[in-house]
């Protein structure tokens, strides 16, 4: 997802520091909506597999009263806490279950249900990073990918969209439609997604035999901003892989936030379609179909594997639509926001400090140092070799979940190289390199002596390019001591020295 100026804005698997029970395999949710509450009926259909023996099954649930949880005709005893559901079973290692749980209530968070800005009556699903809990049980956790069916009952003046394909689409009379959506591909809880509201749909184009679609609110049906996906979306499957999705569905919404990069249905915020980013905001919820969605940390403290690739992908786009102008400009800008933000609040791009409000790791560390790793990454191994990497990383973990270090193994078989010490410094350390530069002309010798200082710790390792004119050839200068001197040839006393010209090192100069 993307916090933009709209805003201002395992297998041992684990849910926090909880070995998860079970593999949940599918959600089956049938769902009723009403025009006259806030209130919902539904029931889902959990299938999972136990990964160990168990006589207490958990989902995480919060705010739903369960009716009744039962398979067929046998009925489970349950309990409910704050933010739990318990059922009492008799669960085996290595079997599978099937448990349909009834129940209803108002969603305080998970499923928006109020007005869009024209007073429309709307419901939106908004569910990372783990509110999807908040409106149907479930296990709530990124590791934890599963099928997710959907069927809303709603009155029929609501168009309904959802993650994958439309199954049927039925009147039932009363003014009230059924409509079913199911998607094949396993999802994380965080991008699965429904909306029902008054829309304005539009077929924007294929791209291969990928439909792609515009769901706006029937007031702004002029606006065709989101068409340009048809263009964004051939860019990344050229550079990374084939689209996993049935479909692309770009969808105007109440999401808190810029966007949400909902598995082939994103929402994006109510003043998206006439927006001057626009066009960026959609590179980066396009590029987390393959980052974030059909590959998925495998918890929260690897945030970075989502939105820092989502934000380096935006300007890999826009680098290729534009120029490289442009990737220099935005990587300067972001430069300026994580230096800001390691000021403001001494963490790791991977922060092992957080275990609750995960809204907290929406930050400067997660999205642009993130993307500034890659970017490092990227010039450390070279442009053919990073693609290379990138493109068997989302072979290999298509579907999957994958860690810093997973990744970590994919560039070092791609690059040649241990890269080991490269992730600790850039994404393990809170510091970021803070450089002073002092030179010293010697007129007998035409030198000039040029000392580089580490003000910060510890202490970096990395080359840093500099030129004493902007006319001449880059010069690279290996940095890894507190205090780096050079002798460098000049005829004449230079106006100054440029470092890093063409913007690849993330550091602090000193002025």
């Amino acid at each position: 997802m993307k916090n933009i100026i709209l805003l201002s804005l395992c297998t041992c698997l684990f849910t926090g520091i909880r070995a998860q029970q079970v593999d949940v395999q599918s959600y089956a949710i049938s769902l009723n909506l009403q025009d006259t509450t806030d209130q919902i009926k539904a029931s889902v259909s959990i299938t999972l597999k136990y990964l160990q023996s168990t006589r207490r099954l958990k989902f995480d649930l919060a705010g739903m009263k369960v009716k009744e949880v039962f398979t067929g005709p046998k009925k489970y005893s349950f309990e409910q806490d704050a933010n739990a559901l318990y059922i009492n079973v008799d669960g085996k290692a290595g079997e599978q279950g099937i448990y349909t749980i009834t129940y209803g209530g108002t969603p305080k968070d998970g499923l928006i249900i109020s007005r869009n800005k024209y007073g429309h009556r709307t419901f939106f699903t908004d569910h990372w990073p783990d509110r999807a809990h908040q409106w149907f049980p479930c296990i709530d956790h990124p590791s934890d990918k599963a099928i997710f069916r959907i069927s809303v009952a709603a009155p029929d003046h609501y168009t309904v969209v959802a993650n994958g394909v439309k199954k049927e689409e039925v009147n039932m009379g009363g003014h009230m439609k059924m409509t079913s959506w199911e998607e094949k591909v396993p999802l994380a809880t965080k991008v699965m997604a429904f909306a029902a509201a008054d829309f304005s749909v539009t077929h924007s184009g294929d791209v291969g035999n990928i439909p792609v679609d515009s769901y706006v609110f029937r007031e702004d049906s002029l606006h065709q901003g989101y068409a340009r996906a048809t263009q964004i979306l051939p860019y990344f499957i050229q550079l990374v892989g084939p689209f996993q999705f049935e479909k692309l569905a770009n969808i105007q919404s109440k999401t808190i936030f810029g966007g949400m990069e909902n598995a082939g249905a994103i929402f994006y915020a109510e003043e998206s379609p006439g927006h001057e980013k626009l066009e960026s905001l959609l590179a980066h919820e396009i590029a987390h179909q393959w980052f974030g969605d059909a590959v998925t940390e495998t918890d929260w403290r690897h945030l970075w594997l989502s939105e820092g690739f989502a934000t380096y992908f935006t300007l890999l786009y826009m680098e290729h639509t534009y120029s490289t102008d442009t990737l220099k400009a935005s990587l300067k800008a972001d430069r300026e926001k994580i230096i800001a933000f390691a000021k403001r609040r001494k963490t790791p791009v991977v922060d092992t400090t957080v275990h609750s409000n995960y809204m907290q790791l929406l930050n400067a560390n997660s999205y642009e140092r993130g993307g500034w790793v890659l970017h490092m990454l990227r010039r450390k191994i070279g442009d053919e070799r990073f693609r290379a990497g990138i493109r068997q990383y989302f072979r290999d973990y298509n579907g999957r979940n994958a860690s810093t270090d997973d990744f970590r193994a994919e560039m070092e078989r791609a690059g040649g190289e241990n890269l080991k010490g490269f992730f600790t410094q850039w994404l393990y350390t809170a510091a970021i390199p803070e450089l002073q530069v002092n030179l010293n002309y010697n007129e007998s010798t035409h030198t000039v002596k040029m000392e580089v200082i580490q003000n910060q710790l510890p202490l970096f390792e990395f080359p840093l390019e500099y030129t004493l004119d902007k006319t001449k050839p880059l010069q690279k200068l290996m940095i890894k001591d507190k205090v780096t001197t050079v002798m460098i040839p000049a005829a004449a006393k230079p106006a100054g020295i440029w470092l890093d010209p063409d913007i690849n090192l993330l550091a602090e100069f000193a002025r």
